[in-house]
């Protein structure tokens, strides 16, 4: 192997550690964007960008846009501003 062969490996193996890199570093970043903004489904959308990687990025600006976003609704389906009735809660055991 001559110098130049050398050389061109170590490229080669630069370029491939570098992409590997970004490939992890773009499946992680969904899910850590969402537990920085205390987002309920955290989990899910970390899930969403490491299947967005996997799947050669189309889950990927899904699990971007669904980070930042603000869910309105609690899981009972009632907004997060109005406070949980006892009828409410009432119901919620009777079903």
């Amino acid at each position: 192997m001559t110098g130049l062969d050398i050389f061109a490996l170590i490229v080669i193996i630069v370029l491939v550690g570098t992409a590997i890199a970004i490939w992890a570093i773009l499946g992680a970043y969904p899910g850590k964007i969402a537990r920085q903004r205390n987002h309920p489904q955290a989990d899910a959308i970390a899930m969403c960008g490491w299947w967005g990687v996997i799947t050669m990025g189309i889950l990927t600006p899904l699990a971007f846009i669904w980070a930042y976003s603000n869910p309105e609704y609690t899981l009972q389906g009632r907004p997060k501003s109005e406070p949980a009735t006892e009828e409410a809660s009432e119901e919620e055991v009777a079903s």
